[in-house]
């Protein structure tokens, strides 16, 4: 090897190792970042020896898909979690002495009641009693309220997930036009890169993606569905918000690029993302369980109804519980939202000018022929005794609802708490579950992908030797030029 070409080589090694200097100083100085690949110089062999290529980073798709799906996944279980748990806490049924549900508050009625009945000329009994019925409509209306609470909610965080997912779409596709453009000038595109995934790890939490990789590292995205998200451009997700939700109303479909990606006949529904779970409260989870309530509430005022006691044949009317405009008991059939209009007979309220003793007597429907203590005996017990075991009798329930389609209504009431321990018990475990798995995954990638500043540090100081003795063979090349220059001359 001539000196000249020796020479050539050392100054192209300083040149590589001063590039793998800066790549490593630039790790160095990111260790610790959130999203930050670890970058290397891309090195080859030329003409003199190696030659600086560029700059690379540690990239796994496998792992970075799958942690994009799991993130989705964490998203929807974490959302349908807090929703169970804040309704589970509303009702607070860890506390069965003090729980705030329908079967709780049934219970302490059938209690009281049974207690009135061993004294029925005690109007502290009486009162006791109505207080624990007036207890029962407020359980059944403050769940409804809360659920409906909850699906207002979910319908607004729907509108505000849309809304970030046009936001962060835009964003990709500046971050996306970035990469392209440099991958085909050849330039550093490694911190886009990096952006980029930060950007679909956003996108991932509110509804669940897809990737396809293209030339010069282009990328397309879809939903977990299969609609398209982003190709080039990014796709408009719409969706309008309903001000005035109801328990028979549903809320409003999310759309992409004008196809339906949720609610009933999306073609191709989101599987998860927080959309997918919000509109799963407030479509599915919450009204299943209103439907509950409202069967709750429909059977009271079946059970604690009024017969007609003139032997006529009049139809059962309202009795101890009622609901507006009720001109007679409901039949087998859901009402819905009846759990939030539930409540006591303003005729046997003395608060609201009616009566204590048509709570024994009968008559609380205001019609005589449903008075049962026609004599006004003090000592009637009978149909206090009925209302006490009217919790207790059989009746048919509407199937919507989703639970048993007959049995009584504290059966009813029990399945309900029982159904909703279920859904909450299921929610926690998948939470638990996918929380696991995220957390494994994101370790992964980082000790994949991620930076090490233990690793760099090493590596820097294998530069710097690598430099030292560069700079000693151009050093002696430079030398033995001189004494041959002297030579020369001399």
């Amino acid at each position: 090897m001539s000196l000249t070409t020796a020479g050539a080589v050392a100054a192209k090694s300083l040149s590589v190792i001063s590039n793998e200097i800066s790549v490593t100083s630039r790790n160095i100085s990111s260790a610790g970042a959130a999203g930050v690949s670890v970058k290397y110089a891309r090195v080859g062999t030329g003409d003199n020896g190696v030659e600086f290529l560029g700059v690379g980073r540690a990239a796994n798709a496998a792992l970075f898909r799958n942690l994009l799906s799991s993130t989705a996944s964490q998203s929807t279980e974490t959302s349908v979690s807090d929703f169970l748990a804040r309704i589970d806490q509303s009702l607070n049924l860890d506390d069965p002495a003090n729980s705030r549900s329908a079967a709780t508050t049934i219970a302490k009625l059938t209690s009281a009641l049974q207690s009135y009945s061993a004294s029925p000329a005690n109007q502290t009994a009486a009162q006791v009693a109505l207080n624990a019925a007036q207890e029962v409509v407020d359980s059944l209306r403050d769940a409804t309220t809360a659920l409906q609470d909850e699906r207002r909610q979910a319908d607004i965080g729907v509108g505000a997930a849309v809304g970030e997912i046009n936001d962060l779409l835009a964003q990709f596709a500046e971050l996306n036009k970035t990469v392209v453009a440099g991958s085909t000038a050849g330039a550093d595109v490694t911190d886009a890169l990096d952006r980029r995934d930060g950007v679909l790890l956003q996108l991932s939490k509110t509804i669940g993606l897809t990737t396809i990789a293209r030339a010069n590292n282009d990328m397309v995205l879809y939903t977990d569905s299969g609609v398209t998200l982003f190709e080039t451009t990014p796709r408009l997700v719409t969706f309008k918000e309903t001000p005035n939700l109801s328990p028979s109303v549903s809320g409003a479909a999310v759309y992409v690029d004008g196809v339906q990606i949720t609610g009933a006949g999306a073609p191709l529904p989101l599987r998860s993302g927080s959309i997918q779970a919000l509109t799963r409260i407030r479509d599915e989870i919450a009204p299943q369980f209103q439907r509950q309530l409202d069967e709750i509430a429909r059977g009271l005022v079946v059970s604690f109804a009024e017969k007609d006691q003139t032997g006529a044949g009049g139809p059962p009317l309202p009795g101890l519980f009622t609901y507006a405009d009720a001109t007679q008991a409901p039949g087998v059939a859901l009402i819905d939202g009846l759990a939030g209009q539930i409540e006591v007979n303003a005729n046997v309220d003395p608060a609201r000018g009616g009566s204590l003793m048509r709570l024994r007597d009968g008559g609380a429907s205001g019609d005589p022929a449903y008075v049962y203590n026609a004599s006004g005996a003090s000592g009637y017990a009978t149909r206090l005794l009925e209302l006490a075991n009217a919790g207790s009798a059989p009746q048919s329930f509407d199937a919507q609802a989703g639970l048993a389609g007959a049995g009584s209504v504290n059966a009813f009431a029990a399945a309900s708490n029982g159904w909703l321990g279920a859904q909450r018990k299921t929610a926690e475990g998948a939470k638990v579950y996918i929380d696991a798995v995220v957390s494994q995954t994101t370790q992964a990638l980082s000790n994949a992908t991620g930076v090490n500043l233990d690793d760099q540090m090493s590596q820097m100081l294998a530069l710097e030797n690598s430099y030292q003795a560069s700079a000693k063979l151009l050093e002696t090349v430079n030398s033995m030029f001189d004494a041959l220059f002297s030579a020369v001359r001399a």
